[in-house]
Order: structure tokens, then C-alpha cells, then sequence
């Protein structure tokens, strides 16, 4: 417990750290449910071309968004190494599919630095801000924004 109140003091959070083609992303560990492989997924008609369908998870029904589609980048081809990490968006459970977990990170908070000016508009609405760690370039993912507003009602 003493390293939790340590670790609150000085600003630290862990994040989840994933891989989508040769790019690394990250999200807050607080939002994520739980990590696992990739299943078939059931797809919705008429749904946006980011998600792929929905699975049932113990009981609910958990809709699957390829984050590389939502990105903007070629859509995953699924293989034995895809996950699908399940994050909590407000009071809706999401399901993240991307290439690969690649590590949990502890960063203190100024290591985030703001999404750059000359990233589109869109790029800013999904990228919270980018950290340089052990030579990598890792953004962050603002996982409230995967899903558009009219499918967080639904």
C-alpha cells in the first residue's frame, strides 16, 4: 500500500502500452476491465465500419472496436496475437482490438506531453498526448472518444 500512496504523490500512472502495426499507443490502466484474445465477433448491420460486432462477455453484450479502423489506419487483420482490451467509457463497457499488448508502463505525468499543433483535428479528438519512454514514441489514447456520441446513448 505504501508504494500506491508514493506513487499518488508524486503524479504516477500506469498505463497499458499496445501495439497497432509498427505504432505504440497507450491507455490509463484505471479504464481498463480486462485483457484477452481475440473471438469472432457477431457484426451489426448498418454499423460504423469501425466496429466489428459485438461478443457476449459473461452475459453482456460487448461491442468490439477495431481502434486501427477508428484511428484511421487499414483495418487489423486479426491473428493469434490480437487482443482485445475492455475498457470502461463512462457506464459502457468497450472492447479495443489491437495487435498486441506490449508492456505496463509507470510514468510520471510530465513525461505526457501535449498532442502537437500539427496534428489534424481528428487526431487531437483521439490522442490525449504523446511521451517520448525508453526511446519509444508511445500516444495516448482518449478512450471517451472511440465511440462517436450517438452510439455512447445507445
Amino acid at each position: 500500500m505504501a508504494d500506491y500512496d508514493h506513487n499518488e504523490k508524486v503524479g504516477l500512472r500506469e498505463l497499458i502500452a499496445f501495439r497497432i502495426g509498427e505504432q505504440e499507443f497507450c491507455v490509463d490502466i484505471i479504464s481498463v476491465r480486462e485483457i484477452r484474445g481475440f473471438a469472432a465477433a457477431t457484426p451489426l448491420p448498418h454499423a460504423p465500419n469501425f466496429v466489428v460486432g459485438v461478443i457476449n462477455l459473461r452475459g453482456t453484450v460487448l461491442p468490439i472496436v477495431d481502434l486501427a479502423a477508428r484511428l484511421g489506419f487499414r483495418p487489423t487483420e486479426p491473428t493469434a496475437r490480437s487482443v482485445v482490451i475492455v475498457v470502461r467509457v463512462d457506464r459502457q463497457m468497450v472492447g479495443l482490438l489491437v495487435d498486441a499488448v506490449s508492456d505496463i508502463l509507470t510514468v510520471s505525468d510530465d513525461l505526457l506531453q501535449a498532442t502537437p499543433d500539427i496534428a489534424s483535428e481528428l487526431a487531437r479528438t483521439f490522442v490525449r498526448g504523446v511521451m517520448a519512454f525508453e526511446g519509444r514514441m508511445i500516444s495516448m489514447i482518449a478512450v471517451d472518444s472511440v465511440l462517436p456520441p450517438s452510439e455512447m446513448a445507445a
